[in-house]
């Protein structure tokens, strides 16, 4: 039997997608979102406490679903290089810590991630598609895409177009996802981010969501980490709603990606009672769940050395990124 797959998913909405006004009214006949319910849940989850062996699962869980970022201005290959060594090693003193998920770097910097990671399952993923503000045209779009692909990314992170969004335009930003779809084929996984803090709404979020997700999105990804808010417990937890309620009409499964503002472990941990609690254990895996972050390894190897030693070490033991 062959599974679902995104295009699948894509072709039972196509009288959704047939125009502006089927459209419109598809996104906006969704569930309208109760923001004190929403934030309240997801605060509520957040106090949920783990036992002890439970969080060692879960550090080591968190640490294999990082796509370890850099997205500077400054990056230089050997910034770039020394990233994908501690994504292969992310503790070098030991080596059952595990591997990250993915080096997430700008298209120019892919061959040179590539390169370093070579023989590791570590993927290479690259923003694209006018990354930050994803305000350039389509052409631009899918040559930055396919560029990025050519170069080795097994995963491209694309923006929306969030003016075109927020003016209603809303088969115009699912187009340009289709075409980005297409160009990815089946050589690279797509991530589809929204910039959940520019959207004003929760129903904003779900309508991105579920645009995203009809679009052929792999992956629905909360932010870029360049503006003021980023990803929180409360819109992540719409998301998952999102993908949940998406896998049960279609049968089509879609990863969440967090990004932005997850610092430390108890953070980390808080986010994966979430995954469990609203999507299901099916999504605890680093193919369906991601998080967008540089310094948050930090603070979980800090925890998974204070748990096996009984001690913190000191500020040396860990690379500064």
């Amino acid at each position: 039997m062959t599974m679902p797959t995104t295009a699948s998913a894509a072709a039972a909405f196509a009288d959704v997608t047939a125009s502006e006004s089927t459209l419109r009214r598809f996104l906006h006949g969704l569930p309208g979102v109760d923001a004190v319910g929403l934030e309240a849940r997801a605060a509520s989850l957040g106090t949920r406490s783990i036992k002890t062996t439970s969080k060692a699962y879960a550090i080591d869980l968190a640490i294999s679903m990082i796509d370890l970022t850099t997205l500077e201005g400054a990056d230089t290959p050997g910034k770039v290089r020394a990233l994908a060594a501690k994504a292969v090693h992310p503790d070098p003193t030991d080596r059952t810590a595990p591997t990250t998920a993915a080096v997430c770097v700008y298209p120019d910097m892919v061959a040179t991630a590539k390169a370093a990671l070579a023989g590791s399952d570590v993927k290479v993923a690259s923003v694209a598609t006018a990354f930050p503000a994803g305000r350039a045209a389509l052409p631009v779009k899918l040559a930055d895409t396919a560029d990025a692909i050519a170069a080795g990314a097994d995963e491209i992170d694309m923006v929306i177009d969030r003016g075109a969004f927020l003016a209603g335009r809303y088969l115009e930003v699912y187009d340009q996802i289709a075409a980005i779809r297409a160009e990815c084929g089946d050589r690279a996984r797509l991530k589809v981010i929204f910039e959940t803090g520019e959207l004003s709404t929760y129903d904003n979020i779900r309508r991105a969501s579920w645009l995203g997700m009809m679009a052929g999105a792999d992956f629905i990804k909360t932010s870029t980490g360049k503006v003021a808010v980023n990803a929180t417990p409360a819109n992540t937890l719409l998301m998952l709603e999102a993908v949940r309620d998406f896998r049960a009409q279609t049968g089509v499964q879609i990863g969440v990606k967090p990004a932005g503002g997850i610092r430390n472990t108890k953070e980390a941990i808080k986010f994966l009672v979430l995954v469990n609690e609203t999507a299901g254990a099916d999504w605890l895996d680093n193919h369906w769940f991601r998080f967008g972050a540089s310094s948050l390894l930090n603070d979980l190897l800090m925890q998974r050395q204070k748990m096996a030693t009984g001690h913190y070490s000191g500020p040396d033991y860990v690379t500064v990124d």
